[in-house]
C-alpha cells in the first residue's frame, strides 16, 4: 500500500505531462486577433495620410517625413496587434496540471510566438498589397519619377521628332533647341533685300523646298542619334548649318556656329535629366532598403511583445 501510495502521484503527472504542449485553438485565435488588428491599423495608417507622399519639391508630405511617421506607425502596429495575440493566445489555452513553472513560461512564451507567426504569415499572404502601399509608398513615388525622367531624357526626344513629320508642334525635350536653331532675326532676314550683293552675307548653296515640319523632324533625329553617340559629326553639323542658313538667312558659318551652341545646350540639358533620374532613382533604392530594414526590426519587436503578452495572459488564465 505505501508502495503504491508513491507511485500514484507519479502516474498522475506522467498522464499530464502527456497531454499535447501546444494548444492550437488558443494560437489560431490569437493569430486571428492580431490580423485583424493589424488590418484595422494599417488601414488607419492608410487614411491618416502614411502614404500620401509627394514626389515633388515643396509638394505635400515629404518622403523623408512620411517615412518616419510610417514607421513609428508600423511599430505601434505591431505592439498592438501582437500583444492582443499573444494575450489571447495565453489566457485562452488549456491549463496544464502538474507542470513545472518553469515549462508552463516556456510554453505560453512559444504561445505567442506562434500566433505572431501565423498572424504574420497571414498578413503576408492576404495583406500584402495594403503593407506594400504603405510602406513603399515613397520608394514607388521615386521610382516612378526616376523611370519618367530617365524615358523623358532617351526616348521621349526619338518619340517627338517622328510625330514632328505628322504636325507642325511638339512637346519633345529637343523641340525647343529645334525651334530655336530656326528663329530669324529681324537685321539678318533684312539684309538680303536691302542693299546689294556687296553687303549681303555668303548664303549657304540653295537647297530643294522642303516643309518646316519635315526639316524640324531630320534635325531633331540628327540630334538625338549624335546625344546617343556623343559628339555631332562635322558633316551632320554642316548640313544643319545649310537649312538654318536657307530657313534663316545667316551665313554658313554663322548658321553652323549657332548649330554646334544649340546641340551643345540641348546635350547639356539632357545629360542633367538623366543625372536627375539616376539621383532619383539612387533615393528610391535607399528608402526601400530602409523601410525593410525598419519593418523587419518592427516585426521582431512584435514578436517579443506577443511572446510576453502570452506569458502574462498565461498566468491570468492560471490564478
Amino acid at each position: 500500500m505505501a508502495q503504491y501510495g508513491v507511485n500514484t502521484p507519479v502516474s498522475v503527472t506522467e498522464g499530464a505531462l502527456s497531454q499535447s504542449g501546444v494548444s492550437w485553438g488558443a494560437i489560431f485565435a490569437g493569430a486571428a486577433g492580431a490580423a485583424s488588428l493589424s488590418l484595422i491599423l494599417l488601414l488607419l495608417g492608410t487614411g491618416l495620410g502614411m502614404s500620401s507622399v509627394s514626389p515633388w519639391a515643396n509638394q505635400g508630405a515629404s518622403a523623408t517625413a512620411v517615412g518616419v511617421a510610417t514607421i513609428l506607425w508600423l511599430t505601434f502596429t505591431q505592439i498592438a496587434a501582437s500583444g492582443m495575440g499573444g494575450y489571447l493566445a495565453g489566457r485562452l489555452r488549456t491549463k496544464w496540471a502538474g507542470v513545472h513553472t518553469d515549462e508552463v513560461y516556456f510554453r505560453d512564451t512559444a504561445h505567442g510566438f506562434l500566433a505572431w507567426s501565423v498572424a504574420t504569415l497571414l498578413t503576408a499572404a492576404l495583406l500584402s498589397s495594403v503593407v506594400g502601399s504603405i510602406v513603399g509608398a515613397g520608394a514607388q513615388a521615386g521610382a516612378t519619377v526616376a523611370g519618367g525622367a530617365a524615358t523623358a531624357a532617351t526616348a521621349a526626344g526619338a518619340g517627338a521628332a517622328a510625330s514632328q513629320s505628322g504636325s507642325d508642334s511638339s512637346s519633345g525635350p529637343t523641340s525647343y533647341f529645334i525651334d530655336s536653331l530656326f528663329r530669324r532675326d529681324a537685321t539678318a532676314a533684312a539684309a538680303p533685300a536691302a542693299a546689294d550683293g556687296s553687303t549681303a552675307p555668303a548664303m549657304a548653296p540653295a537647297m530643294p523646298e522642303r516643309s518646316p515640319s519635315s526639316t524640324n523632324a531630320e534635325v531633331s533625329r540628327i540630334f538625338l542619334n549624335s546625344i546617343r553617340t556623343g559628339a555631332l559629326p562635322p558633316e551632320d553639323a554642316k548640313y544643319v548649318g545649310q537649312v538654318v542658313a536657307q530657313r534663316t538667312g545667316l551665313s554658313q558659318q554663322d548658321a553652323e556656329k549657332r548649330v554646334n551652341d544649340t546641340y551643345a545646350k540641348a546635350q547639356a540639358a539632357l545629360k542633367d535629366a538623366q543625372a536627375k533620374a539616376k539621383e532619383a532613382a539612387d533615393a528610391a533604392r535607399k528608402a526601400s532598403a530602409y523601410a525593410s530594414l525598419w519593418l523587419v526590426v518592427s516585426m521582431l519587436i512584435g514578436a517579443f511583445v506577443a511572446s510576453f503578452a502570452a506569458t502574462y495572459g498565461g498566468r491570468r488564465r492560471d490564478l
